[in-house]
Protein backbone atom coordinates (compact mmCIF):
# COMPACT_ATOMS: atom_id res chain seq x y z
CA UNK A 1 0.00 0.00 0.00
CA UNK A 2 0.75 3.50 -0.55
CA UNK A 3 1.15 6.20 2.12
CA UNK A 4 1.49 9.72 2.70
CA UNK A 5 3.08 11.60 6.02
CA UNK A 6 2.48 15.08 6.86
CA UNK A 7 5.18 16.35 8.53
CA UNK A 8 7.27 19.66 9.46
CA UNK A 9 10.75 20.50 10.14
CA UNK A 10 13.13 23.15 11.40
CA UNK A 11 15.74 23.22 8.69
CA UNK A 12 18.64 25.21 10.38
CA UNK A 13 20.92 21.83 10.71
CA UNK A 14 20.02 20.37 7.16
CA UNK A 15 21.22 20.79 3.66
CA UNK A 16 17.83 20.82 2.67
CA UNK A 17 15.46 17.92 1.65
CA UNK A 18 17.21 15.37 -0.84
CA UNK A 19 20.20 13.19 -0.12
CA UNK A 20 23.50 14.04 -0.81
CA UNK A 21 26.30 12.89 -0.12
CA UNK A 22 28.80 14.13 2.93
CA UNK A 23 25.47 16.39 4.93
CA UNK A 24 22.53 15.74 7.32
CA UNK A 25 19.26 15.74 4.86
CA UNK A 26 15.55 16.03 6.37
CA UNK A 27 14.72 13.26 3.75
CA UNK A 28 18.00 10.54 5.10
CA UNK A 29 16.67 11.21 8.51
CA UNK A 30 13.51 10.14 7.76
CA UNK A 31 13.72 7.21 5.82
CA UNK A 32 16.57 6.10 8.15
CA UNK A 33 13.68 6.46 10.64
CA UNK A 34 11.29 4.56 9.04
CA UNK A 35 13.16 2.26 7.53
CA UNK A 36 14.14 0.99 11.29
CA UNK A 37 10.34 1.13 12.44
CA UNK A 38 9.70 -0.74 9.59
CA UNK A 39 12.46 -3.59 9.89
CA UNK A 40 13.13 -2.94 6.05
CA UNK A 41 14.89 -0.28 3.58
CA UNK A 42 12.29 1.70 2.33
CA UNK A 43 12.08 4.97 0.56
CA UNK A 44 10.58 8.54 0.75
CA UNK A 45 9.58 10.64 -1.85
CA UNK A 46 9.00 14.01 -1.12
CA UNK A 47 6.66 16.58 -2.37
CA UNK A 48 9.69 18.91 -3.78
CA UNK A 49 12.99 19.79 -2.84
CA UNK A 50 13.80 22.73 -0.33
CA UNK A 51 17.41 24.17 -0.51
CA UNK A 52 19.55 23.85 2.68
CA UNK A 53 18.04 25.77 5.45
CA UNK A 54 14.60 26.26 4.26
CA UNK A 55 11.90 25.23 6.89
CA UNK A 56 8.60 23.59 6.52
CA UNK A 57 5.15 23.39 8.64
CA UNK A 58 3.59 21.71 5.50
CA UNK A 59 5.47 19.02 3.76
CA UNK A 60 4.36 15.83 2.32
CA UNK A 61 5.96 12.70 1.45
CA UNK A 62 4.99 9.40 0.35
CA UNK A 63 6.30 5.48 0.93
CA UNK A 64 5.30 2.19 -0.24
CA UNK A 65 5.16 -0.66 2.37
CA UNK A 66 2.94 -3.49 3.44
CA UNK A 67 -0.26 -2.47 5.62
CA UNK A 68 0.77 -1.27 8.70
CA UNK A 69 -0.80 0.31 11.93
CA UNK A 70 -1.00 4.02 11.62
CA UNK A 71 0.40 4.51 15.21
CA UNK A 72 3.50 4.46 13.39
CA UNK A 73 3.19 8.24 14.13
CA UNK A 74 3.82 8.48 17.40
CA UNK A 75 6.80 5.60 16.78
CA UNK A 76 8.36 7.90 14.09
CA UNK A 77 7.73 10.77 16.42
CA UNK A 78 9.58 9.14 19.68
CA UNK A 79 12.92 8.27 17.43
CA UNK A 80 13.32 11.04 15.08
CA UNK A 81 15.11 14.53 16.20
CA UNK A 82 13.42 17.23 17.77
CA UNK A 83 13.48 19.32 14.49
CA UNK A 84 11.63 16.88 12.57
CA UNK A 85 7.75 16.02 13.29
CA UNK A 86 5.15 13.75 12.10
CA UNK A 87 1.60 15.42 11.98
CA UNK A 88 -0.05 12.28 10.38
CA UNK A 89 0.06 9.30 7.96
CA UNK A 90 -2.75 8.01 6.13
CA UNK A 91 -3.46 5.48 3.23
CA UNK A 92 -4.22 6.49 -0.29
CA UNK A 93 -4.16 5.17 -3.74
CA UNK A 94 -1.43 3.78 -4.97
CA UNK A 95 -0.76 6.06 -8.01
CA UNK A 96 -0.76 9.05 -5.85
CA UNK A 97 2.50 10.71 -5.74
CA UNK A 98 3.45 13.34 -3.15
CA UNK A 99 5.62 15.40 -5.84
CA UNK A 100 3.87 14.94 -9.23
CA UNK A 101 -0.09 14.54 -7.91
CA UNK A 102 -0.05 17.93 -6.38
CA UNK A 103 -2.04 20.64 -7.23
CA UNK A 104 -0.35 23.44 -5.87
CA UNK A 105 2.35 24.32 -3.24
CA UNK A 106 2.25 26.92 -0.75
CA UNK A 107 4.85 29.10 1.07
CA UNK A 108 5.87 31.78 3.62
CA UNK A 109 8.65 33.88 4.07
CA UNK A 110 9.01 35.57 7.17
CA UNK A 111 11.17 39.19 7.47
CA UNK A 112 11.52 40.92 11.03
CA UNK A 113 12.14 44.49 11.39
CA UNK A 114 13.69 44.94 14.72
CA UNK A 115 16.57 42.41 16.14
CA UNK A 116 15.35 39.63 17.77
CA UNK A 117 17.97 36.92 18.80
CA UNK A 118 14.79 33.96 18.94
CA UNK A 119 14.36 34.53 15.01
CA UNK A 120 17.34 34.75 13.74
CA UNK A 121 17.10 31.51 12.22
CA UNK A 122 13.93 31.49 11.53
CA UNK A 123 13.29 34.84 9.81
CA UNK A 124 15.02 37.02 7.61
CA UNK A 125 16.04 40.60 9.52
CA UNK A 126 15.67 43.49 7.00
CA UNK A 127 17.04 47.12 8.56
CA UNK A 128 14.99 49.34 5.87
CA UNK A 129 11.99 50.62 6.63
CA UNK A 130 9.19 49.00 4.05
CA UNK A 131 6.79 50.44 2.16
CA UNK A 132 3.96 47.53 2.69
CA UNK A 133 1.06 49.10 0.68
CA UNK A 134 3.35 48.91 -2.66
CA UNK A 135 4.57 45.61 -2.02
CA UNK A 136 1.57 44.52 -2.43
CA UNK A 137 0.52 46.34 -5.07
CA UNK A 138 3.14 44.85 -6.84
CA UNK A 139 2.60 41.38 -5.74
CA UNK A 140 -0.84 41.56 -7.74
CA UNK A 141 1.11 41.59 -11.00
CA UNK A 142 1.82 38.14 -10.25
CA UNK A 143 -1.30 36.51 -10.08
CA UNK A 144 -2.22 34.64 -13.28
CA UNK A 145 -0.25 32.26 -15.51
CA UNK A 146 2.42 33.87 -16.92
CA UNK A 147 6.46 33.32 -17.19
CA UNK A 148 8.02 33.54 -14.23
CA UNK A 149 11.58 32.84 -15.59
CA UNK A 150 13.14 35.99 -14.33
CA UNK A 151 13.03 34.34 -10.88
CA UNK A 152 14.58 31.51 -11.54
CA UNK A 153 17.76 30.50 -10.41
CA UNK A 154 20.20 30.49 -13.64
CA UNK A 155 20.89 26.80 -14.57
CA UNK A 156 17.78 25.29 -13.08
CA UNK A 157 16.43 22.41 -15.03
CA UNK A 158 13.21 23.43 -15.16
CA UNK A 159 11.24 22.49 -18.85
CA UNK A 160 8.95 25.48 -19.05
CA UNK A 161 8.92 28.87 -16.81
CA UNK A 162 5.10 28.82 -16.73
CA UNK A 163 3.26 29.04 -13.15
CA UNK A 164 0.02 29.91 -12.34
CA UNK A 165 -0.24 31.87 -8.80
CA UNK A 166 -3.18 32.19 -7.22
CA UNK A 167 -2.30 33.92 -4.07
CA UNK A 168 0.71 36.36 -3.21
CA UNK A 169 0.00 39.01 -0.58
CA UNK A 170 1.83 40.47 2.62
CA UNK A 171 0.46 40.30 5.95
CA UNK A 172 1.52 42.88 8.57
CA UNK A 173 1.85 41.15 11.70
CA UNK A 174 2.32 42.00 15.59
CA UNK A 175 6.15 43.65 16.67
CA UNK A 176 7.76 44.46 13.30
CA UNK A 177 6.96 41.69 11.43
CA UNK A 178 6.07 41.18 8.43
CA UNK A 179 4.81 38.01 6.29
CA UNK A 180 4.31 37.32 2.27
CA UNK A 181 2.10 34.76 1.43
CA UNK A 182 2.59 32.94 -1.96
CA UNK A 183 0.24 30.00 -3.31
CA UNK A 184 0.74 28.52 -6.78
CA UNK A 185 0.68 25.44 -8.57
CA UNK A 186 4.11 25.13 -8.91
CA UNK A 187 7.35 26.80 -8.62
CA UNK A 188 10.60 27.39 -10.32
CA UNK A 189 13.65 26.78 -8.50
CA UNK A 190 14.58 29.74 -5.77
CA UNK A 191 10.88 31.87 -7.21
CA UNK A 192 9.63 32.67 -3.85
CA UNK A 193 13.54 34.08 -2.52
CA UNK A 194 13.97 36.31 -5.73
CA UNK A 195 9.76 37.30 -5.77
CA UNK A 196 10.74 38.30 -2.24
CA UNK A 197 13.91 39.76 -2.95
CA UNK A 198 12.37 41.88 -6.11
CA UNK A 199 9.06 43.12 -3.81
CA UNK A 200 11.41 44.34 -1.25
CA UNK A 201 13.12 46.79 -4.05
CA UNK A 202 9.67 47.89 -4.30
CA UNK A 203 9.27 47.95 -0.98
CA UNK A 204 12.42 50.48 -0.05
CA UNK A 205 11.46 52.64 -2.89
CA UNK A 206 14.08 51.42 -5.35
CA UNK A 207 11.87 50.32 -8.10
CA UNK A 208 7.99 51.05 -8.86
CA UNK A 209 5.10 48.61 -8.20
CA UNK A 210 4.57 48.82 -11.89
CA UNK A 211 8.33 47.53 -12.53
CA UNK A 212 7.21 43.85 -11.27
CA UNK A 213 5.07 43.35 -14.68
CA UNK A 214 8.36 44.15 -16.78
CA UNK A 215 10.38 42.25 -14.87
CA UNK A 216 8.45 39.13 -15.44
CA UNK A 217 7.70 40.42 -19.58
CA UNK A 218 11.75 40.68 -19.77
CA UNK A 219 12.13 36.99 -18.31
CA UNK A 220 15.56 37.84 -17.16
CA UNK A 221 16.96 37.35 -13.81
CA UNK A 222 19.23 40.30 -14.36
CA UNK A 223 16.41 42.19 -13.88
CA UNK A 224 14.83 40.89 -10.50
CA UNK A 225 15.84 41.78 -7.34
CA UNK A 226 18.69 39.71 -5.26
CA UNK A 227 16.85 36.28 -3.81
CA UNK A 228 16.78 36.83 0.02
CA UNK A 229 18.37 34.50 2.48
CA UNK A 230 16.98 30.60 3.01
CA UNK A 231 16.27 30.71 6.78
CA UNK A 232 13.09 32.91 6.00
CA UNK A 233 11.11 30.06 3.61
CA UNK A 234 8.69 27.59 4.78
CA UNK A 235 6.86 25.65 2.45
CA UNK A 236 3.30 25.82 4.72
CA UNK A 237 0.88 23.53 2.54
CA UNK A 238 0.62 21.04 -0.49
CA UNK A 239 -2.60 20.63 -1.91
CA UNK A 240 -3.75 17.01 -3.55
CA UNK A 241 -6.71 16.25 -5.52
CA UNK A 242 -9.68 14.96 -2.68
CA UNK A 243 -10.02 11.10 -5.05
CA UNK A 244 -6.53 10.89 -3.41
CA UNK A 245 -7.27 9.73 -0.15
CA UNK A 246 -8.59 6.38 0.97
Amino acid sequence: MRYFLRLKFEGTFYSGWQIQPNAPTVQETLQSALSTILRTSTEVIGAGRTDAGVHATGMYAHFDSDEIDLDIKHKLNRILPQNIAIDDVYPVVSDAHARFTAINRSYLYRIHLHKNPFLEKRSYHHYSTLNVDAMNAAAKYLIGEKNFRSFEKSRAEENTGICTVMKAYWEEKGEGELHFHITANRFLRNMVRAITGTLLDVGMNKISPESMLEIIELQSRQKAGVSVPAHGLYLTNVEYPQEIYL
